[in-house]
């Protein structure tokens, strides 16, 4: 018992130093397209209208950006776990090629069809500006894409701070370049709305450049990319699907909290931007537990992994809590440092207040379902969205009848909870013998699911030779540190080699 806590307290620090720089990435973010609407403002309704329909239409691209971006983590942490450099480096092939071709496939397409596009979510000025800028944002959009994969390819080497110091690179150019090209200043010519999308361009391609000198180098040869590239689209998969349908629901959220007033609409928005600081740390964690279930899985750790899990469980219940508490008692003074319209402000509070049942489920399914990711169990995860987020659509309706606006707000939590039912019906997290657990490379996996092996003491470890699990007692080698075993050849606590039929490291 000693020594599994000191393993989950461990594995605690480490989802913590993983965690971290993400949670600073992802905030910066927010923060910097926050200050790109504050200049924005001041060319007009039109103007800004033009600047949300961008970010909204980049949303929903950055669902399919994430198939391939996330995949590339998980993918290169499970090689990198194995120990398999020849995998991480194709990985890292195939991670490029995909994004030259999906970049290419989003972009050019965007960049014909930006007016029909434009046109068929605005009109007039609006709808001219928002082509404008897209005639400037489709060409970039492979920055865009470039710079995740880029991301993905740290994260996956356990290395998140670098693409934490990319993104306040990016964003802190962003700040400078956003007054400069969208207002002008001295010989710089006021571009408005088209100067927005240069800023933005320009920030990206100057931290891509930074981040493509710092990119970790293949030290293998990269041949047979095929097979990599499909298993970073079935990585990838569940979470692009995931974002993409909370991404629609979100927006049926609006469509429905709408029908209550503008003060509603208003006070939502300020709302869910204010919880926007407490729901990045979730997605930093679900980060965290993939990539370091990814990389447990290649090395097939099964205890770690059970240890991982409760870690992931506690860090989850610790950072919902403390968000749930933040939201319902500190609602009144948090609306009150942004606005001072008392209709919208009372709006404001009551959604705060009526999320926080939500953030608590909300924060285990999240990262739950980067610890699943990571293990290779997507499909459970892609069923409890869809099945959850099925739910929440349909109780906000039914709720918003006899509770109003309140009711609407009050979707989310039950959507979550039943996410978590689903995730709990699946029991995917569970060990047990002859579950399908991580991916190997050589003639024992070629990238395919191995089965663990249940030995007679109840150790779940990979599979290995006959002869190697019947010789005498062998050496193991993890840490530095010697360990004997018994008669069954295998340490719990053994480091793995993948090449062959798993056997396990001797000295």
């Amino acid at each position: 018992m000693r020594k599994n806590t000191r393993n989950i307290h461990g594995h605690l620090r480490r989802l913590g130093a993983l965690a971290g720089p993400v949670y600073a990435e992802l905030l910066s973010g927010v923060l910097a397209s926050v200050l790109t609407a504050f200049w924005t403002v001041r060319l007009g309704g039109a103007a800004v209208a033009a600047v949300t329909l961008a970010g909204t239409v980049e949303n929903l691209l950055l669902g399919l950006v994430l198939v391939v971006a996330s995949g590339t983590g998980v993918s290169l942490a499970r090689a990198r776990g194995a120990g398999d450099g020849a995998a991480a480096a194709r990985t890292a092939r195939a991670a490029w090629r995909l994004c030259a071709a999906g970049g290419l496939a989003l972009s050019l397409p965007g960049f014909l069809l930006r007016e029909p596009l434009a046109g068929a979510f605005l009109d007039g000025p609006a709808a001219a500006l928002a082509a404008d800028y897209f005639a400037v944002a489709f060409p970039a959009f492979g920055l865009f894409f470039g710079q995740r994969v880029a991301d993905e390819l740290f994260k996956g080497a356990g290395d998140t701070r670098t693409p934490m110091r990319m993104a306040l690179l990016s964003n802190a150019l962003l700040l400078l370049l956003d007054p400069l090209l969208i207002l002008g200043a001295g010989p710089v010519p006021a571009l408005g709305v088209p100067g927005a999308a240069l800023a933005l361009a320009l920030s990206r391609a100057a931290a891509l450049a930074v981040t493509l000198r710092l990119r970790p180098r293949a030290t293998a040869p990269g041949a047979g990319t095929g097979a990599a590239a499909v298993g970073i689209l079935r990585a990838g998969l569940p979470f692009g699907l995931d974002f993409t349908a909370r991404m629609a629901v979100g927006t049926a959220q609006l469509a429905l909290t709408a029908g209550f007033g503008v003060a509603a609409v208003a006070g939502y928005g300020l709302g869910y931007r204010l919880l926007l600081a407490a729901t990045m740390a979730f997605y930093a964690l679900r980060q965290a537990a993939a990539i370091e279930a990814a990389r447990l899985t290649g090395a097939g750790a099964a205890e770690d992994l059970h240890d991982l899990r409760r870690a992931v469980r506690r860090s989850s219940l610790l950072a919902g809590g403390c968000a749930a508490l933040l939201a319902a008692a500190g609602a009144v003074p948090l609306t009150a440092l942004f606005i001072g319209d008392q209709e919208v402000a009372g709006q404001s509070v009551l959604f705060l207040r009526t999320a926080a049942p939500y953030l608590l489920p909300y924060a285990l399914v999240v990262a739950l379902g980067g610890l699943y990711q990571g293990m290779g169990a997507g499909r459970p995860v892609v069923l409890s969205v869809l099945v959850g987020l099925g739910a929440q659509l349909g109780a906000s309706t039914a709720l918003s009848g006899p509770f109003g606006v309140a009711g609407v707000w009050a979707g989310p939590a039950v959507g979550a909870v039943v996410q978590l039912v689903v995730l709990a019906l699946g029991r995917v997290f569970r060990l047990t013998p002859g579950q399908r657990r991580g991916r190997a490379d050589g003639p024992g996996g070629c990238g395919r699911v191995t089965d663990m092996t249940t030995l007679p003491d109840g150790r779940v470890v990979p599979p290995a030779h006959a002869a190697e699990r019947a010789m005498p007692a062998a050496s193991v080698r993890r840490a530095g540190r010697m360990r004997r075993v018994g008669p069954t050849g295998v340490d719990r606590n053994a480091r793995w080699s993948w090449q062959g039929l798993c056997r396990p490291v001797q000295s």
